[in-house]
């Protein structure tokens, strides 16, 4: 964890929780005080967790770790013991971890730990969807190349499949890009 918001409305707690950071790996801590002084920092910024020490000055704090959450930050969120089972059930849907207060060390470097790990595997998963889109709008860029050589030249399917395959070889190019030439040929 790199960058860290610590959104409470104690100073006091805003420091207590700094020292806790800064004891295990030091990262780039933001402080503020209210939700809406966090919204501004999350429009401006990118951060990798924020740690909520509810209640805040202008709001309890659920409704900012679920944005936070929503824009891919790790969540934890601090609440006293009595409400946990109440906030939790409205968050943890979004991936927010609910941590009750008073707060043993080895517990909150434990959520760190286990957010951080979390955060990995969300990051790998969202890597791996975005190669997938990108190898589905592949897919979809030659299969129009393919029909439109079809349509223009008379090709069956299987030559048209071949022809791309042959031209990306001997160009040295990938198929995509074999393909958007046909396309930008024979579509205008």
């Amino acid at each position: 964890m790199e960058r860290v918001l610590i959104v409470s409305a104690s100073e006091r707690s805003q420091q207590a929780f700094a020292e806790l950071f800064s004891q295990s790996s030091p990262p780039s801590l933001t402080m503020a005080s209210s939700g809406s002084a966090a919204r501004r920092l999350l429009m401006g910024n990118e951060y990798d967790l924020l740690l909520i020490n509810t209640p805040l000055r202008d709001e309890f704090g659920q409704e900012l770790a679920i944005r936070a959450a929503r824009s891919g930050a790790g969540v934890l969120l601090v609440v006293k013991a009595e409400l946990e089972e109440e906030i939790a059930a409205q968050v943890e849907d979004y991936g927010v971890f609910v941590l009750t207060r008073p707060l043993a060390r080895a517990t909150f470097y434990q959520s760190i730990k286990l957010l951080h790990a979390a955060q990995k595997r969300i990051d790998r998963l969202l890597e791996e969807n975005r190669r997938l889109r990108e190898k589905i709008e592949e897919l979809r860029i030659v299969e129009r190349a393919k029909y439109v050589l079809i349509e223009h030249l008379g090709f069956s399917e299987e030559q048209a499949h071949r022809y791309i395959e042959k031209q990306a070889m001997d160009r040295r190019m990938t198929r995509r890009g074999i393909a958007e030439g046909i396309l930008n040929t024979y579509e205008m």
